[in-house]
């Protein structure tokens, strides 16, 4: 189970989503016992026979920026970027009066240190810094407040699988979770964009809790584990935050022994690693490194709902620590047959 190919599978590609079904809450949901890996058929609406008064759901409010920009070197070459950590960037302009953050840059030939890129009207960045990753410290500059540039002249950065001749204005509805609130993700999380506020309402009158966290999904989520022992591999940081009233209902029902459902990967990381610190889990935010992968214990988090991850990513480590390795090679193999589908846009998964 430590062995990257341990975490391979192959995805006939017409299973990949790359748009989503038509109403949010009519996706297929395949659910796990984890006890006895039974595996049982559904629909995402089915959760209100699923979950129970007194379960409190967290779910992760960030909300995904429009961090994709195309722009033109000053030499006339074309440019496209990737914003990497858009709240890095807020600091920075709170503090220095510019933002500037880390990004991804596809060229031609890579700009050199200095030079200025003009993106649309009221936008241009210049090249502080370029990385031994490949990534490059751009400083932007606006006739606009940064927010409002990013909405006019930036996209929302869909998953590299998602491939598309044409960008779907649709799409800027459908990559966000009816409850995002907080904008700072450069992807969505993506089990919560099963919810309509319709169901959420359903749940809250079944007598279900529903509390918010924000973590800010980064690009790393999508790198590749380019070690054979999963074991080496070092995890990408994300910024979380968990409020007062939050933290508080965890504990609540921790103690008295209600089941706390984590709605995708990016709750379940934010919560056992807070729940790992000193202290325990308690108010407040920092940056979340936790790299879930078998023999994990999990301290907080007893129900889970996620989608249908790529191979060989943490993602799946993260989940087979969770349901358990046989059990999820055997689920997806049967998801695979049923013809689920797969991703950002596809069905979900419930672990109980």
């Amino acid at each position: 189970m430590f062995s990257l190919s341990d975490y391979a599978y192959h995805l006939p590609p017409e299973l990949i989503a790359d748009r989503p079904v038509p109403e949010r809450d009519t996706s297929r949901l395949l659910v796990l016992d984890r006890r006895s890996g039974f595996l049982s058929h559904h629909f995402f609406t089915d959760v209100t026979s699923l979950f129970r008064a007194g379960d409190l759901l967290i779910v992760n409010d960030t909300r995904v920026i429009p961090a994709r920009l195309h722009g033109t070197k000053i030499s006339g070459g074309r440019v496209e970027i990737l914003l990497l950590d858009y709240v890095g960037g807020c600091l920075h302009l709170e503090k220095n009066g510019f933002f500037q953050c880390s990004c991804l840059m596809k060229a031609s030939k890579r700009p050199a240190q200095g030079s200025r890129i003009l993106i649309g009207d009221r936008l241009q960045a210049r090249v502080e810094e370029l990385e031994a990753d490949g990534s490059v410290i751009l400083s932007f500059h606006s006739e606009a407040p940064m927010p409002q540039a990013l909405l006019e002249a930036g996209s929302l950065p869909l998953p590299p699988y998602i491939e598309r001749k044409e960008e779907d204005p649709e799409d800027a509805l459908h990559y966000q979770t009816v409850y995002a609130r907080k904008e700072g993700a450069v992807a969505a999380p993506t089990a919560g964009l099963h919810f309509t506020d319709r169901l959420l309402g359903h749940l809250r009158s079944m007598g279900v809790e529903v509390q918010p966290l924000t973590l800010h999904v980064g690009y790393g989520t999508f790198a590749p584990v380019r070690v054979d022992d999963i074991r080496s591999h070092r995890m990408h940081h994300e910024r979380f935050e968990i409020g007062e009233e939050t933290a508080s209902a965890i504990l609540k029902a921790k103690a008295e022994k209600r089941r706390v459902i984590a709605v995708g990967t990016t709750c379940v990381r934010t919560l056992e690693y807070a729940a790992a610190q000193e202290g325990g889990l308690k108010p407040g935010g920092g940056s979340c490194d936790l790299f879930i992968y078998p023999g994990f214990s999990f301290r907080v988090v007893d129900v889970m709902l996620t989608n249908f991850h790529l191979p060989e990513t943490t993602l799946m480590m993260l989940v087979s620590a969770f349901g358990g390795y046989e059990h999820i090679q055997n689920a997806y193999k049967e998801a695979i047959a049923k013809r689920y589908r797969f991703f950002s846009y596809g069905d979900a998964m419930l672990m109980i």
